[in-house]
């Protein structure tokens, strides 16, 4: 058995609005043990939506809806699914009763067209919504067929969803079993080059293991059914521990963890701090560093030197040095890296200076290269080289950057322990 997500309104798929329904569900399915292997977006259009309910109804057993419920006219789920099914609506007193109560309570009359809010298909439960007017409804239309309809108000939806759903569905047996999932983190490593060390894990059937990138960085999900976390756990550590083994420094943390977070926990054990100096990041590197909470225990502060003038006044930089080599070297690098370190009085300085873009960029020095400094105890002062020219989107540019100084700083920490 496997249930499908089926989300309505014609504004999900302009973008209008963020699908933050889909994602609450998915992991809740997961936290159920149910699987779930599809997921639909469709307008506010009957004949499209009875296409997708034609498709969803034959390879799942549990529908999930959210979205179209409203009294207005292009409201027409609970209308199409019952149209679908054959199956004539009827009037509930008790949804007229609850929404006149509600529009009383706010000192207004209900108006004519929430009547149709009252209307659901005949055999049909109500899947009461205390927080708006929408209710839903659990219908079972047919055999091995259970449909579970919500409003599109993610806050309706979810409350809808764990006061009467979750406890339906574990009468049902659901809820014995769940889906747990770690996830890896790893930087430095393209995700074609980690599946292929990890080859032999991703035919695993539970756990299961799959790899996905976004930003950088790659992941890899591993997934285990079992009775409990603790068991799913148990499952997945000997797999999370030879993907470990095998991606070695690459690898930087697991589930919540940041680089950022990472190199703050390095820091913090070895009692030491941490300044930084960026110029085409322009504050990004400072910003990952301090939202981990409790960075002000190993982050001092930093220097956004956008300009030359800013380099060498604050950081130390040779004017003769920017003028021969410019700002985006190896030399800039290194001492803006130190200049930080020694001003700031932190135990490691970190600096970025690049060419972000769009503009900006000659056949020498491109768009995309980055050189990254760090400075440290024994008068160690180091850069780094990057080209990320085939990025070509000045955010992106400047998020790997800040993400790429970090992990130089984690694998210096930990080649130091």
């Amino acid at each position: 058995m496997a249930a499908e997500i089926i989300c309505v309104g014609t504004e999900l798929l302009l973008g209008d609005i963020l699908n933050t329904n889909a994602q609450y569900l998915a992991q809740q399915l997961a936290d159920l043990g149910i699987p779930h292997y599809y997921q639909t977006v469709v307008g506010d259009n009957p004949e499209r939506l009875k296409q997708v309910i034609a498709i969803a109804s034959e390879r799942s057993q549990i529908l999930i809806f959210t979205g179209g419920l409203g009294p207005t006219p292009d409201d027409l789920t609970t209308e199409t699914i019952a149209q679908f099914f054959g199956s004539p609506l009827e009037e509930k007193p008790e949804i007229i009763a609850d929404i006149t109560q509600k529009y009383a309570r706010r000192g207004r009359e209900m108006t004519p067209s929430n009547r149709k809010q009252a209307l659901i298909p005949q055999g049909a439960d109500i899947l009461p919504n205390r927080l708006g007017t929408a209710p839903g409804m659990i219908w079972q239309p047919r055999p091995n067929l259970t449909i579970f309809t919500f409003p599109g108000v993610p806050l309706e939806m979810r409350q809808m969803w764990q006061e009467t759903s979750v406890p339906f569905l574990k009468s049902q047996g659901w809820g014995k079993e769940i889906i747990y999932s770690r996830h890896l983190r790893f930087w430095g490593i393209a995700e074609s080059a980690l599946a292929e060390k990890v080859d032999r894990l991703l035919n695993l059937p539970n756990p299961t293991v799959a790899p996905y990138a976004s930003k950088g960085e790659v992941k890899l999900r591993v997934s285990a059914k079992a009775a409990s976390p603790q068991e799913a756990d148990r499952l997945i550590q000997p797999v999370e521990a030879e993907i470990r083994q095998i991606a070695g420094l690459n690898y930087f943390g697991a589930d919540d963890d940041s680089l950022a977070s990472v190199v703050g926990e390095l820091l913090q054990e070895k009692g030491e701090t941490l300044s930084v100096a960026e110029s085409c990041t322009g504050g990004g590197l400072g910003s990952m560093l301090t939202s981990v909470s409790g960075s002000s225990a190993y982050f001092m502060g930093g220097v956004i030197s956008y300009d030359n003038q800013v380099k060498i006044s604050l950081l130390g930089v040779s004017p003769e040095d920017l003028a021969q080599v410019g700002a985006v070297s190896d030399t800039v690098a290194k001492q803006m890296a130190a200049g930080v370190r020694s001003r700031l009085a932190t135990t490691w300085g970190l600096s970025i200076t690049g060419i972000a873009g769009p503009g900006g960029g000659t056949e020498s020095k491109p768009v995309g290269l980055v050189y990254i400094g760090l400075a440290g105890p024994n008068n160690l002062v180091q850069s780094f080289e990057h080209r990320f020219n085939s990025l070509q989107d000045r955010a992106l540019i400047r998020h790997i950057s800040a993400c790429t100084a970090l992990d130089h700083l984690r694998r210096q920490l930990l080649s130091t322990n």
